[in-house]
């Protein structure tokens, strides 16, 4: 009964009712440095209500990673909210990064909180499809992109095609098309290649990725065809992208000398302001910094040590959800 184009899905930088965080317990993987990650996680908290709503999700969960397990939010074309036309909810399959990791719990998470009335709109059920909102960037304007090393990944929705989901894609996003980008690869990554970890829209048709400068890195090589596939792309009306390129942070590495998957790319809009993952490099974090907020001028940019949410493979993207207007009741806390 949607399927009529009179909704789309809103860019990041559009209005917004709220922000979601599914708060770290003892019982995800967090537990042996809870301490530590509550502390981001509270510094991430007074920054957001600062500027709009906190929807919190307490336990139980599987996890904490909001972006991948929260509604995925359609809006009116216009943005304009009616009685008749309220924002969609959309509710995807969940499971734990092409089955990686336990989310049963985490995949029934948009169904309790709508049931509680935590969140107004419309519920829409696409349990049968697996999409992480990690996965995709929308410029509000009919484009998505997306990278095909998640979206075709092992575990996530085969037997489909590229081509089937790319329709899937566009029926349910209400997207007149699809960007795919087939390169890019961060050391660490659990995601199988989260577009929010290598590239990011932003106003004016710009794209901030992230560029390896080290000729050595495994990573260069797959990173360097991203850049290529970004020159490529071409806006609606044939022009092309605005690239800003962002530095990569010096290699951190977990106890065991695994590399993280630190990344500047994983930063947050929300009303007035950028949520931006640091990293103790002062030096890079100030470029990276820098030319987020070239990317949105008039904005404060701030930045939030994320060296605690890398130790579990992900940023501060990776730990929010942000919801249009009219999603989240005004008097959330």
């Amino acid at each position: 009964m949607f399927q009529d184009n009179h909704y789309r899905l809103p860019a990041e930088w559009e209005p917004q009712s709220g922000i979601q965080l599914t708060w770290p317990h003892a019982q995800t993987d967090w537990a042996p440095m809870l301490d530590e990650v509550i502390a981001t996680y509270q510094e991430m908290a007074r920054e957001i209500r600062k500027r709009e709503p906190l929807l919190v999700v307490n336990p139980p969960s599987n996890d904490t990673w909001a972006r991948d397990h929260g509604f995925i939010t359609l809006v009116p074309h216009d943005a304009a909210l009616t009685p008749q036309r309220p924002p969609l909810l959309l509710d995807f399959c969940f499971n734990g990064w092409g089955e990686k990791f336990p989310a049963d719990i985490d995949n029934a998470l948009n169904r309790r909180i709508y049931k509680e009335g935590k969140v107004n709109g419309t519920y829409v059920d696409h349990l049968d499809f697996v999409l992480e909102g990690g996965s995709i960037e929308s410029d509000g304007k009919g484009t998505v992109f997306t990278t095909s090393c998640c979206l075709l990944a092992p575990h996530r929705n085969q037997p489909l095609t590229k081509a089937e989901i790319e329709e899937r894609l566009k029926e349910y996003l209400h997207a007149e098309r699809v960007l795919w980008i087939d390169h890019g690869y961060l050391e660490g990554d659990d995601t199988d290649g989260h577009i929010d970890t290598l590239v990011r829209i932003a106003p004016d048709d710009t794209l901030l990725y992230v560029k390896c400068q080290q000729v050595t890195d495994d990573e260069s090589a797959s990173l360097s065809l991203m850049e290529s596939d970004l020159l490529a792309f071409r806006t609606l009306d044939g022009r092309p992208y605005r690239l800003l390129p962002l530095p990569m942070p010096r290699p951190i590495y977990d106890e065991e000398g695994q590399k993280l998957p630190a990344t500047y790319a994983n930063f947050l809009v929300v009303n007035g302001a950028v949520l931006c993952p640091t990293y103790g490099q002062p030096d890079l974090d100030a470029e990276a910094l820098r030319i987020i907020g070239e990317a949105f001028p008039g904005r404060d940019i701030v930045g939030i040590d994320c060296r605690s949410l890398i130790k579990q493979h992900g940023s501060l993207h990776c730990c929010t959800m942000q919801y249009p207007a009219g999603v989240i009741p005004q008097d959330s806390h």
